[in-house]
């Protein structure tokens, strides 16, 4: 009897896991969003981390700036955010350098660069910030044409 129990347990187990890989299998969007507070921020921006995180052309956005630790905080926030909208659609491993946070004028829409799969997803962001706290909003879409 014990045995048939485990069994049954067993198969339940397995039919619950296969609900929930149908169910999620079909997802077309997920949203991500990251929260910075710019005092802990500030402690953790060294240059090893600059340089690890952020491209070239994001640095010379930021830097640009008079208040660029606000700037790169605000990209690093953007980048979570992407990230963690991402990671719920494709397990694939992301570096920080592949997810590129562009804009096309000062302090205008932020733009995702994806290097590895530019054409992939279609992802729309907004960046907020007030006082010590900075929050970003990723909405990533499979379906390219939808917004």
């Amino acid at each position: 009897m014990a045995a048939l129990t485990l069994w049954g347990l067993a198969w339940m187990e397995n039919q619950i896991e296969t609900s929930v890989e149908l169910a999620t299998s079909g997802k077309k969007i997920a949203i991500g969003n990251d929260l910075v507070f710019l005092p802990n921020f500030e402690l953790s921006f060294t240059e090893p981390f600059k340089n690890k995180a952020y491209t070239n052309a994001e640095m010379a956005y930021c830097d640009q700036f008079a208040d660029s630790l606000l700037r790169y905080a605000s990209t690093w926030a953007a980048k979570e955010a992407v990230y963690k909208a991402l990671k719920q659609l494709d397990d694939a491993t992301l570096g920080w350098k592949k997810i590129e946070i562009i804009r096309k004028k000062n302090a205008g829409e932020p733009q995702v660069l994806l290097h590895n799969n530019p054409a992939k997803f279609k992802i729309s962001l907004t960046i907020s910030h007030d006082g010590d706290y900075v929050w970003a909003i990723a909405l990533v879409d499979t379906e390219l044409t939808s917004l």
